[in-house]
């Protein structure tokens, strides 16, 4: 296993993205101006793209906001959600980073709530996908290199 950051969106990344979000959960408007100034991470095993993530500054000194963590269908049930997330908070805790907001498919909110992150506000909605936004603080002691 290895994940790489990019500072381009990576085809490897829009290629998981394209799969997972939009020929499986049938979103639409995937790709954004976001992308260009996001980080994003790409975890491969043995050399073939498996995961991806992406993370940028929100507004707020120190607080940074995850988003498009997406696992290829034959790689999922093997924690590489997990493992990318922890990746993306590594790299968001070596840039001064103290605080994780992320907007989760009310679907997918049990997999964040065992990665630490709580709720908050209402339920919206992300092109008739529930959504709820949640966050997590992290400890700068913590750092995983």
């Amino acid at each position: 296993m290895d994940i790489k950051v990019y500072h381009t969106l990576h085809e490897d990344a829009v290629m998981i993205r394209e799969t997972v979000f939009m020929k499986e959960q049938g979103f639409h408007d995937e790709f954004d101006e976001t992308d260009r100034s996001a980080a994003h991470l790409v975890l491969y095993i043995d050399g073939l793209p498996a995961a991806t993530c992406r993370f940028f500054s929100s507004q707020s000194q120190g607080e940074y906001i995850v988003g498009r963590i997406a696992v290829r269908k034959e790689y999922r049930g093997h924690r590489l959600g997990s493992r990318i997330l922890s990746a993306a908070e590594s790299e968001i805790r070596k840039a001064g980073g103290g605080k994780v907001l992320l907007h989760a498919q009310q679907q997918a909110r049990p997999f964040y709530e065992k990665q630490g992150y709580c709720a908050y506000g209402e339920q919206d909605f992300d092109e008739g996908c529930p959504h709820i936004w949640m966050r997590k603080e992290l400890p700068q002691d913590q750092i995983k290199l």
